[in-house]
């Protein structure tokens, strides 16, 4: 069905990178969600109505909140593909991850109403009437959850949208929840034992821990996380590709929604290279960038010594000496000024996010290394952060 629909309403469909089809493809889809999520609620709380089950009832509310959900996922969509203005110059794309978040916060609400329900129905137990007719639309509820959880899952793939993810793992979390209210009025039409709200508690803990879950995964690029591995490596793959590159340091990716990052770095070139060239080349790589990743670029153009021997050989040895507080150190900027009495070796060490020692022992543990293995030299040390 969705297919069929994009063919009508999504122009250019194929061309998911499309900022104007990854807004149709959400739109869709989240008006899609709202009308049968409302359908999936007139029928379980008919079925709740006749049968009198706690847990079909909630499951009915529960695709309610579905499609409140699906109306916020639409909202996110609409205004995510507005374009900058002046107050919101990076555009308006995290609109979509807080729409995200927001589904999930309605899917610990209503996780958090059934299981109170469910246990107050421990103590005030109620007879159940199970029914063909409740059972039958109990199975329609989980086949339409289920194609609801593929179309999500396999768009919001495609689109790289994180509100769809969430979608889709809510859509996962009710068919199972409904094929567990299924199976306890399929024992209750058979045993006689009725497992109602024992089953609406179940449900509850399952929706909750999918809601959490979601949770997580929408608030994180709202913190700011660090880029995809994937990513990096294309970016140096990409910079490094241009012969005047020696090396790249400093980079950071700034995430404002899908399809909409920042990203700046330093790249080192030799310091006797001819200016207007490698000034040329850095704006080469900057329209590759934009062109082949979708993002802005911007560039520092950083001159080190590729010829001096005394330079290499003392660059070589402090990064093995930074290697030794951690392997994954590195170092970049740097260079050397010779005093009468001492060389100053001047440079940044690259420190891992999750390295223990604080900034300004890190500085003193290299200072004295460099100081015993190095004579006559001394470490001007700024200890920098890797954002990748």
């Amino acid at each position: 069905m969705i297919q069929i629909l994009a063919r009508l309403f999504v122009p250019d469909r194929l061309n998911y990178a499309d900022g104007r089809v990854r807004r149709a493809y959400g739109m869709l889809c989240s008006v899609v969600g709202i009308v049968l999520n409302l359908l999936l609620f007139a029928g379980k709380y008919a079925a709740g109505a006749i049968s009198g089950s706690i847990a079909i009832m909630a499951d009915a509310f529960n695709n309610l909140s579905d499609g409140g959900s699906s109306l916020i996922t639409l909202v996110g969509f609409r205004f995510s593909g507005m374009k900058p203005d002046k107050d919101h110059p990076f555009g308006h794309g995290r609109i979509e991850y807080i729409s995200g978040f927001a589904v999930s916060v309605a899917i610990i609400v209503m996780g958090f109403e059934l299981g109170k329900s469910s246990v107050m129905k421990l103590f005030e137990p109620e007879p159940v009437e199970a029914s063909w007719l409740s059972m039958a639309i109990l199975a329609a509820s989980i086949a339409i959850k289920l194609y609801m959880y593929v179309y999500n899952r396999a768009i919001g793939g495609k689109i790289s949208s994180d509100a769809m993810r969430a979608t889709a793992a809510d859509s996962l979390s009710d068919a199972v929840a409904t094929t567990a209210v299924l199976l306890c009025m399929g024992i209750y039409m058979v045993w006689g034992i009725d497992l109602d709200a024992w089953c609406g508690i179940l449900v509850a803990a399952f929706i909750l821990r999918t809601g959490y879950e979601a949770a997580r995964d929408t608030l994180t690029p709202l913190l700011g996380r660090a880029p995809d591995p994937e990513l990096v490596s294309e970016i140096r793959d990409i910079v490094m590709a241009h012969e005047p590159i020696v090396g790249i340091h400093d980079l950071v990716v700034h995430d404002y929604g899908p399809g909409r990052l920042m990203i700046s770095l330093h790249c080192e070139v030799p310091e006797d290279g001819d200016i207007l060239e490698m000034h040329e080349a850095i704006d080469h790589i900057e329209r590759e960038l934009t062109e082949r990743l979708g993002c802005d670029a911007v560039i520092h153009m950083d001159p080190i010594a590729t010829r001096d021997e005394r330079v290499a050989e003392l660059r070589g040895k402090i990064a093995e000496l930074v290697r030794e507080l951690d392997e994954r150190a590195t170092i970049h900027d740097f260079r050397i000024v010779i005093g009468k009495d001492n060389t100053n070796l001047i440079f940044d060490a690259v420190l891992p996010a999750d390295f223990q020692m604080g900034e300004a022992e890190a500085k003193k543990r290299i200072g004295e290394l460099v100081e015993e293995r190095i004579p006559h030299c001394r470490a001007v040390v700024n200890i920098d952060k890797d954002y990748t």
